[in-house]
């Protein structure tokens, strides 16, 4: 019996030293340093204990996981890596067969002296008086055959100094943003069915003045995916890379044979653009004190020339009566609910001035260019739907007027338009100082586009306040011309109007008063309360002896005998 007990122990000491054996060596083959679990430790014997591994299973990036099921089935595809450090690319790239090239761009370091400032200045010499302006170089990587080939670019985008609070003028991320759009019209425009992927990495995303969110096809985390318009993006490429020189209309092929493009290609663009929806827009909301205004920049539009789309936008405080008049005048109506500015004083001029974002709804135009309703158009501005959004004529520092300007109706564009209304401060309170928060990135139209009726800087304008007759656009700032009398501009008779007064640009909007068909100026008709406003001004004007003496005027405004009782 002894001996049996004996034998037995000794065949389950040996069944449990070969197991334990078994899984030693288990052990030791799965074994992997610490330094290859952590690419940050180095080793010297590196290269050669990988090597004499076995191959580890395929690790694909995020991205190439975001972006798997748009590409199709086993396809091979061309990567290109921007502003991705040599220590951070195996993070990005894929060790599997689905990658047939990762295709490295580096970027140019900046020049020191390359600033916002410099690409915003306050004013350009528009009209080569003292100098052909121009923009300082933000070079992008040039490149060319077959590296410049990719279906895919990944992009790592800076964010340093990102605040929901205000806009982020950075040229580097102004630079990595065109490098990425670059890179990717490069692609794309070998074949006009091409789709380019570009795939965003960091938490601020892309620059939305040069990606649209309609154009972004997911998002998660920190990885932004979007499939972009390359027509849209190539257009953007076209622009001066700030406001520091006015792109001219009608001067793509010139721009093109500049970066060494065919002009097959510009035609494409030119058509496409050409075969957009677009339509001119004004808004009003509050009150009805620029119904007559908006009557006569539909009609100024109209005797242009322009045959395109009006749209009107209003509140309810519009009654039936003018909307019939607004409709005569050729703008197609457009109910909306008004939106108060954040950040305005309560019963304040700019209190409802955030309605502007409605225009951004007018989803079913590709572009729209905006004008206020104390506008008149002087010359023919169809030219303007070429360009792209958001294009505007300046104002002062780096900000652009928000009284004209060209942009793109977008459904999500104008939900994070609403989320960031509440975040972003706007220097007036209202929709100018916001927007130019939101679209730090923009091109500059020309002054003549959107001239302000101000004479404050009297050096700038000779004695008799005559505006330039090459003008497009005259923004009547001040007391408007349907408020005043026909005969002269009321402005004059108030201390704080008179940097805003002018006979022969008060004489421009009763020009194309004058043309009107009889049953619209009666929109513009004069009522009791405005007459005893303008004659409280002129006997205001007598007690202050001003030297022009406009009080003495004898008014003979033909609306006098048909005054409007209300």
């Amino acid at each position: 019996m002894g001996a049996k007990n004996n034998n037995s122990s000794r065949r389950i000491f040996m069944f449990y030293l070969i197991l334990i054996t078994l899984s030693f060596l288990g052990l030791v083959l799965n074994f992997k340093p610490l330094f290859l679990l952590n690419p940050m430790i180095k080793s010297p014997s590196i290269v050669e204990i990988r090597y004499s591994l076995p191959e580890p299973v395929n690790r694909h990036p995020i991205w190439l996981r975001l972006i798997r099921n748009y590409l199709p089935d086993e396809k091979k595809i061309r990567v290109g890596l921007l502003n991705i450090a040599v220590n951070e690319r195996e993070s990005y790239e894929a060790s599997g067969t689905s990658i047939l090239k990762n295709v490295h761009v580096s970027l140019d370091p900046l020049p020191n002296n390359l600033t916002w400032e410099r690409l915003f200045p306050v004013w350009i010499d528009e009209d080569h008086t003292w100098h052909t302006p121009s923009c300082p170089e933000v070079p992008l990587p040039k490149m060319e055959g077959i590296d410049a080939d990719v279906d895919v670019v990944v992009v790592k985008v800076p964010c340093d100094g990102f605040s929901e609070k205000r806009g982020l003028r950075d040229v580097f991320r102004l630079q990595v943003n065109l490098a990425a759009a670059n890179l990717a019209v490069e692609s794309g425009w070998r074949n006009v069915d091409r789709m380019v992927y570009v795939v965003f990495i960091g938490s601020c995303g892309p620059m939305h003045e040069i990606f649209r969110c309609d154009e972004r096809v997911k998002r998660v985390g920190d990885y932004w995916v979007y499939r972009p318009d390359l027509t849209r993006l190539k257009q953007k490429l076209l622009m001066p890379p700030g406001s520091c020189r006015i792109a001219p209309p009608g001067q793509e092929e010139a721009w093109i044979q500049d970066k060494n493009k065919s002009l097959t290609s510009t035609k494409t663009t030119l058509s496409s653009i050409t075969a957009q929806r677009v339509a001119y827009v004004t808004l009003l909301h509050s009150s009805e004190v620029y119904v007559c205004g908006a009557i006569a920049l539909a009609q100024s539009i109209r005797q242009s020339g322009s045959t395109k789309d009006m749209v009107l936008l209003h509140d309810d405080s519009i009654t039936n009566s003018s909307l019939i008049g607004l409709r005569l005048a050729g703008w197609k109506l457009r109910r909306v609910e008004r939106i108060r500015s954040p950040f305005s004083k309560k019963r304040s001029y700019n209190e409802w001035n955030y309605s502007k974002l409605r225009v951004w709804q007018v989803t079913d135009y590709d572009k729209l260019v905006f004008i206020d309703a104390d506008f008149i158009i002087v010359k023919n501005i169809d030219y303007l739907f070429f360009y792209p959004q958001l294009s505007a004529a300046g104002n002062n520092k780096v900000m652009f007027n928000s009284g004209v300007m060209v942009l793109e109706p977008s459904a999500c564009l104008f939900e994070d338009l609403m989320l960031k209304s509440f975040k972003i401060g706007s220097y007036n309170g209202g929709d100018q100082g916001f927007l130019n928060e939101y679209f730090v990135w923009w091109h500059r139209l020309s002054k003549r586009l959107n001239t302000m009726k101000y004479f404050g800087d009297e050096s700038r304008h000779d004695k008799a306040r005559n505006l330039p007759e090459n003008l497009e656009g005259i923004h009547y700032l001040g007391l408007k011309p349907w408020r005043c009398y026909r005969d002269y501009d009321c402005n004059w008779d108030l201390k704080t109007r008179r940097v805003y007064a002018s006979e022969s640009v008060h004489e421009r909007w009763w020009k194309v008063y004058d043309k009107m068909p009889k049953k619209l100026k009666g929109y513009c008709g004069l009522t009791l309360k405005m007459e005893k406003n303008v004659e409280k001004w002129r006997r205001m004007a007598k007690l202050s002896g001003f030297p022009e003496n406009h009080w003495k005027i004898r008014v003979r405004d033909p609306r006098k005998k048909n005054r409007l009782s209300q």
